[in-house]
C-alpha cells in the first residue's frame, strides 16, 4: 500500500479514484467506463508531474525520508554479486547501522559501506534508524584501509539523519571517530565513490562521503544539520524547519552548483519509492561511470586529485 506525503494529498485523492474506477470496471459487465478511467489517469499523472516539477527544499526533505524509498540493503542486494558482510571494529562492537563488506559490482571487486535505516519497526531498531555509533565509523576505517591494502575501490551509500548523539557514543569518542573516518577517506590511494540515496546528514554523512565522486539522487538532501536541528539552533524553534531547509541550500541542484557534489541521478516521476527497481539500475549506471574515470590512474594521482577537489570547493562562490 502506497504511503502519501502531506503535499501529495490531491494526488492521493485522484489515484484513489482511479483505483476505485478500475475495480468498478472489473466488476461491471456490459458497461464501458474506459474513457472516464483514461481521463482520470491522465489527470492524476499531470498532478504528479506538476507537483514534482516544483518541489520546495522542505518537500524534497520529506521525499528523501519517505519510508518506502529504497534503502542501502536494497542497493546492495540488487547491484552486488558474491557480497560478503564484514563486521566489527575489532575494538568494541558491531554497528548494525552500517552495512559493510566485499562484493563484485559488474565483475569488479569493491568494498561497500552503507548506512541502513531499516524498513520496519524491528529492523529500524536494529539499525538504530541509520545513525552510526563510533564503532561503526571505526569499522568503516578498518575496511577502507583493507580496501586500500588490496587495491579495491570503495563505494559508500549515504542515508542518515546524522551520527548517533547518545551519551554512550559521546563517551566512546564519536567526534574523534568521525574525524578519523574523514581523514581515512582523504588518504586512500584507491577510488572512493559516494552516493547520497536519501538523507545525507551532518558529519555522520561526511564521514563516509569524503569521496572522489559524490553523487546525489535527484530528491535526496545533503546538509550540515537536519532542518529541524538547524531551526532549533538558529531560531530556537524546530517548527521552522521549512525555513531552515530553504535557507541552507540542501538540494542536489544547489550543491551541484556549489561544487560540493559531482553528479545528480534523476529519479522516477514521483520519487525513487515509485519505481525502486528503475532507481537502483540508474544508480548502478552512475556508479559504474564514476568508477571508470579512475581506470589507469595511479594511487598517488587519485589521492592528489581528491586533495585538489576538496581544496577547490568554494572557489565558484
Amino acid at each position: 500500500m502506497r504511503t502519501y506525503l502531506d503535499f501529495e494529498k490531491p494526488i492521493a485523492e485522484l489515484e484513489t479514484k482511479v483505483a476505485e474506477l478500475r475495480a468498478l470496471t472489473d466488476d461491471t459487465e456490459g458497461v464501458s467506463i474506459t474513457d472516464e478511467l483514461s481521463k482520470l489517469e491522465a489527470k492524476a499523472h499531470d498532478a504528479l508531474q506538476n507537483t514534482y516539477a516544483k518541489l520546495s527544499p522542505w518537500q524534497k526533505t520529506q521525499v528523501a525520508r519517505h519510508p518506502q524509498r529504497p534503502h542501502c540493503a536494497d542497493y546492495v542486494d540488487a547491484l552486488l554479486e558474491e557480497f560478503t558482510p564484514l563486521a566489527g571494529d575489532r575494538r568494541f562492537a558491531e554497528d548494525h547501522a552500517l552495512i559493510s563488506g566485499l562484493g563484485r559490482f559488474q565483475g569488479r571487486p569493491v568494498m561497500v559501506l552503507g548506512q541502513e535505516k531499516g524498513s520496519d519497526t524491528k529492523s529500524r531498531l536494529k539499525r538504530n534508524f541509520g545513525m552510526v555509533r563510533p564503532e561503526g565509523y571505526r569499522k568503516a576505517i578498518r575496511l577502507m584501509q583493507l580496501a586500500d591494502r588490496f587495491n579495491v575501490p570503495v563505494i559508500t551509500l549515504v542515508d542518515s539523519a546524522g551520527a548517533y548523539p547518545g551519551i554512550g557514543a559521546e563517551e566512546r569518542g564519536q567526534a574523534e571517530a568521525i574525524a578519523r573516518s574523514i581523514e581515512c577517506c582523504l588518504n586512500l590511494r584507491v577510488p572512493i565513490v559516494a552516493v547520497v540515496i536519501g538523507e545525507g546528514g551532518s558529519g555522520g554523512a561526511v564521514a563516509i562521503a569524503t569521496a572522489d565522486r559524490v553523487i546525489m539522487l535527484q530528491h535526496s538532501i545533503y546538509t550540515v544539520a537536519s532542518p529541524e536541528a538547524a531551526a532549533s539552533i538558529l531560531w530556537h524553534d524546530s517548527a521552522r524547519a521549512r525555513d531552515a531547509a530553504t535557507n541552507m541550500k540542501i538540494t542536489a541542484k544547489d550543491l551541484l552548483e556549489f561544487g560540493v557534489i559531482d553528479d545528480i541521478v534523476p529519479e522516477p516521476l514521483g520519487g525513487a519509492h515509485r519505481d525502486p527497481e528503475r532507481m537502483i539500475i540508474d544508480t548502478g549506471e552512475a556508479l559504474a561511470s564514476a568508477l571508470s574515470e579512475f581506470d589507469g590512474m595511479t594511487g598517488d594521482d587519485i589521492r592528489a586529485a581528491r586533495r585538489k577537489k576538496y581544496l577547490d570547493i568554494g572557489e565558484k562562490l
